[in-house]
C-alpha cells in the first residue's frame, strides 16, 4: 500500500512540476520567456514539447538531460510543458508528445527533429544543424521569414506592401489609425498560411493602389508576438481580422484567393470612404482626369443659372450628391456643367442644346455613353444608374470617338445669375412727339 501511494504521489508531483527542474541543463521554456530566450536569440536551439503524463516523454527525459549537458555552451536545449502551456504547443503545431523542433538561423521556420531518441542521436543532429547554420553565415545567407526584414532587403519585393506588425508596433499603427486594416495572424509552420502568403501579398499591392493606401493588409507572426495572439484569442492559423477605428475587430471569413481578399477590401474602403467629389467642368483637365481615373463618369448638364437661380441649381446638385453617396461603392466620377458652357461636349453626348437638366454616363476607355431617359430626380437617376451597374441600358459611341475641345470657364460663384448690362441709349435728341404723330 505504501508503495502504491508513493507511486501516486510521484506521478502527481511530476504532473505539477514537469519533467525538468532548475538544476538540469535543460532550460524550461514558457509563453513568458519563449520569445526572448528562443526567437530573439542568436543561438541554435533544440526544444522538446512534452506532456508530464506521457510515457515516451518520461523515457526521453534522461537522454534529453544528458544531451543538454553535453551541448552546454554550444547549443541551447530547452523543454516546454505543452500540456500546461497548450497555446505555445498549438502555435508550433504540436499534435503528439514528445515533439522536438530545431530553431536555427531562421527562428520563424523551426524544423522537425525526426532522429533517434538517444542522447548520441540528439547531439549528432544538433551539431549537424549547427554546422549548417555556420556554413550559411559564412556564405552570407541568413534566415528570415518571407515577410521579414531580411528577405525584403534581399529582394522579396512581391511582399513589399504587406505591413509587418509586432506587439510593440500594433497599437500605434493599427488602433490609432483612421485607415482600415486587414490583419493576418500566421504561424511560419502552418501550411495554410504558406498557401495564403502569395495571395495576401498580391492582394496587398492591388488594394494599396486601388484604395490609395486607405485599406492596409498586414501580417503578425503569432508565434513571436504572443501578446497580440492572446489579446485577440487567436486559436488557429491563419486567422484574419478586420480593424476599423472605433469598432471591435471582426473576423474575415471570406475566400482566401487574392480576388476574394481584394473584393472585401474594396467593400471596406467604399463603406468608409466619403462620397466622391462633384466637380464642375471648368477645364479640359477636370474632365480628362476624372473620366480617365474612373470606370464611368457621370456628367450632368444643368440649366442656365438665369433659368433656375442659385436655389434651383443647388437642388439639382443636391440630387447628384445623394446619388454619388448612394453609388460610392462603384467609385465613379461625378461632373457637371452649365447648359451652353460646353456645347461641343453636349453635342458629342447627344444632348445638344435642349432638355435640361440632362445626364450622361460615359465610359472613357470605350468612348461610349448612355443617356438618362427618365426624370432628373432621385428616383429617375437611381433607376438609370441601377441599370448601368448591372450592365443594362442602351449605349452609343461618343460623337467623334473622343472628347471634344473643352473650354476653360470661370467656376460658378454660387450666386444667382445676372442679366448682361445693356448699353445706355441717349434718347435726348429723339422727338417722341413727332414719332408718335407719324405712327398715328
Amino acid at each position: 500500500l505504501l508503495f502504491v501511494l508513493g507511486t501516486v504521489s510521484c506521478t502527481l508531483f511530476l504532473a505539477v512540476n514537469g519533467l525538468y527542474s532548475s538544476s538540469d541543463d535543460v532550460i524550461e521554456l514558457t509563453p513568458t520567456n519563449f520569445n526572448k530566450e528562443v526567437i530573439q536569440s542568436e543561438n541554435l536551439w533544440l526544444v522538446e514539447f512534452y506532456a508530464p503524463w506521457c510515457g515516451h516523454c518520461q523515457r526521453l527525459t534522461p537522454e534529453w538531460k544528458k544531451a543538454a549537458t553535453a551541448l552546454k555552451g554550444v547549443v541551447k536545449v530547452g523543454a516546454v510543458d505543452a500540456d500546461k502551456h497548450q497555446s505555445l504547443g498549438g502555435q508550433y503545431g504540436v499534435r503528439g508528445f514528445p515533439t522536438i523542433k530545431i530553431f536555427g538561423a531562421n527562428k520563424n521556420k523551426a524544423e522537425d527533429y525526426q532522429g533517434g531518441r538517444t542522447s548520441d542521436a540528439i547531439v549528432d543532429a544538433a551539431l549537424s544543424a549547427l554546422r549548417a547554420l555556420v556554413k550559411d553565415r559564412l556564405s552570407g545567407r541568413s534566415g528570415g521569414y518571407s515577410s521579414g526584414k531580411q528577405s525584403r532587403e534581399s529582394g522579396g519585393g512581391d511582399k513589399k506592401d504587406v505591413v509587418e506588425l509586432t506587439d510593440d508596433s500594433f497599437d500605434k499603427k493599427v488602433l490609432n489609425s483612421d485607415d482600415v486594416w486587414m490583419v493576418e495572424f500566421y504561424a511560419p509552420w502552418c501550411g495554410h498560411c504558406k498557401n495564403l502568403e502569395p495571395e495576401w501579398a498580391a492582394a496587398a499591392t492591388e488594394v494599396k493602389e486601388q484604395t490609395k493606401g486607405k485599406v492596409k493588409l498586414a501580417a503578425v507572426d503569432a508565434t513571436v508576438n504572443q501578446m497580440l495572439a492572446g489579446r485577440y484569442g487567436i486559436r488557429g492559423f491563419p486567422t484574419i481580422k478586420i480593424f476599423q477605428k472605433g469598432e471591435d475587430p471582426v473576423d474575415y471569413d471570406g475566400g482566401r484567393t487574392r480576388s476574394d481578399i481584394i473584393a472585401r477590401a474594396l467593400d471596406l474602403f467604399s463603406d468608409n470612404a466619403p462620397p466622391p467629389e462633384l466637380l464642375e467642368i471648368i477645364s479640359e483637365d477636370v474632365l480628362k482626369t476624372t473620366c480617365d481615373a474612373h470606370q464611368l463618369c457621370i456628367i450632368s448638364v444643368l440649366p442656365h443659372i438665369l433659368d433656375t437661380g442659385a436655389s434651383g441649381r443647388n437642388s439639382y446638385l443636391e440630387v447628384m450628391l445623394k446619388m454619388a453617396e448612394k453609388y460610392k461603392k462603384k467609385m465613379w466620377g461625378w461632373l457637371w456643367t452649365e447648359a451652353g458652357a460646353q456645347s461641343d461636349l453636349e453635342s458629342s453626348l447627344g444632348i445638344g442644346g435642349f432638355g435640361y437638366p440632362a445626364m450622361a454616363a460615359v465610359n472613357a476607355r470605350k468612348m461610349k455613353f448612355a443617356l438618362l431617359k427618365g426624370s432628373f430626380s432621385e428616383q429617375g437617376i437611381n433607376e438609370f444608374l441601377r441599370e448601368l451597374s448591372v450592365g443594362r441600358g442602351s449605349t452609343a459611341p461618343v460623337g467623334g470617338g473622343a472628347f471634344p475641345k473643352i473650354h476653360s470657364v470661370e467656376p460658378w460663384d454660387g450666386k444667382d445669375g445676372e442679366l448682361p448690362v445693356e448699353d445706355d441709349i441717349d434718347l435726348s435728341d429723339v422727338d417722341l412727339d413727332d414719332w408718335n404723330k407719324d405712327e398715328l
